[in-house]
């Protein structure tokens, strides 16, 4: 079968319909909608470091496989850091950017990448990227899933990282089973920094995006901001990005918000596909011990228990994550570099970091909360 590559400047280039047929309802992040959402509420733009530079293979009129792309002027946003390797580039002369980059835009979930119906068609998609003629020192592909591994050759090189997922395994029901299946300790102290919440008078409302009020997407919004503010970040998504997904994707849009008074004082942005839950943000105006947890952790463990969803993935970093339930994961990226000898040296820094990161993974899993490990 012969097929044609189509770079697109705008996702909304492609039929939503058809791009979505090829990325499935499972994920969120690679809709059409969420993708498309970014470009037109300004999220991402060439000033801010990402371009888009979407890629699409089609037999005659039909569209056969995709990959949402940018062309990267820097490594913001991307969560798989490589600035070690564009301080190497530039010490020898050469230019690491622009690179072009194979990921959904801040947002460090794993999901599926080669938007297509098999390997063949996987393969063909890294074939075009990697054959580009525009010049890019690298290829990325951040946080793709195990089941695109087999799409990938030799030349392409393997990183892994941890991140910390809970997952309902033993068909817990409630959070009292949940809090069950944990050691003594642990269990008294998640049920501490609960009371400590409620004693101060927070109690905490979920709304999806076609329940939430204009007045609960401003104010999720400034929790994100002050988020980025208290870190010195530069702030990317706007609030009209938060009404698109309101409006476009309103059963994957899940926000916790956190009252006091019946004033929203912190509020956490999540987002739902699948038997996944997916924490991305959170903010607070106010400090209370244990609302970060309650908020974040404790809220999303809760509507999964009751919505029957069997993950949550709270999002990067995070050893505290730990004692709360969420167990280390690895996750995945591969890279292909267009400099022979950068490709060589930095395939056996890539091996000794995965050796790394294995043994750490390991070395958590014998610290877990659990009074028998779940599988």
């Amino acid at each position: 079968m012969t097929l044609r590559a189509r770079w697109l400047g705008r996702l909304d280039e492609v039929d939503a319909a058809a791009w979505d047929a090829l990325a499935g309802e499972a994920n969120p992040f690679v809709r059409h909608a969420f993708l498309s959402g970014l470009e037109a509420t300004g999220c991402v733009q060439p000033r801010m470091g990402w371009t888009p530079r979407h890629l699409t293979l089609w037999h005659g009129d039909a569209l056969v496989a995709a990959a949402p792309c940018y062309v990267k002027t820097n490594s913001h946003g991307e969560f798989v850091f490589d600035h070690a390797w564009a301080h190497a580039y530039a010490r020898y002369g050469l230019d690491y950017f622009p690179k072009l980059l194979c990921a959904v835009p801040y947002s460090p979930v794993t999901g599926p990448r080669l938007l297509a119906r098999d390997d063949a068609s996987r393969r063909a998609l890294l074939d075009v990227l990697r054959r580009q003629d525009a010049g890019y020192s690298s290829v990325h592909v951040n946080f793709h899933t195990e089941a695109e591994d087999a799409a990938f050759n030799e030349a392409w090189l393997s990183r892994v990282d941890v991140q910390y997922h809970w997952r309902n395994d033993a068909g817990w029901t409630d959070f009292d089973a949940f809090l069950g299946a944990m050691d003594h300790k642990h269990r008294k102290n998640i049920r501490q920094e609960r009371a400590k919440v409620a004693r101060a008078g927070i109690a905490c409302r979920i709304v999806h995006g076609d329940e939430a009020s204009d007045d609960d997407l401003r104010a999720m919004h400034g929790f994100y901001l002050q988020t980025f503010a208290e870190y010195g970040n530069r702030p990317a998504l706007t609030v009209e990005f938060l009404r698109h997904l309101a409006t476009t994707m309103p059963r994957s849009l899940v926000i916790v918000l956190a009252e006091r008074d019946g004033a929203p004082i912190a509020g956490a942005l999540c987002l739902r596909g699948g038997d996944t839950l997916y924490g991305r943000y959170w903010g607070s105006t106010e400090q209370h011990r244990g609302l970060h947890f309650e908020t974040c952790y404790y809220q999303g463990i809760d509507y999964c228990l009751r919505e029957g969803l069997r993950r949550f993935e709270p999002g990067a970093q995070g050893e505290h994550k730990l004692a709360r339930g969420f167990l280390p994961t690895l996750v995945r990226s591969r890279h292909w570099i267009a400099e022979a000898a950068f490709r060589e040296a930095l395939g056996d820094w890539c091996a000794e970091e995965r050796e790394a990161i294995a043994g750490y993974a390991a070395g958590l899993r014998n610290s877990t909360p659990f009074r028998e490990t779940p599988a």
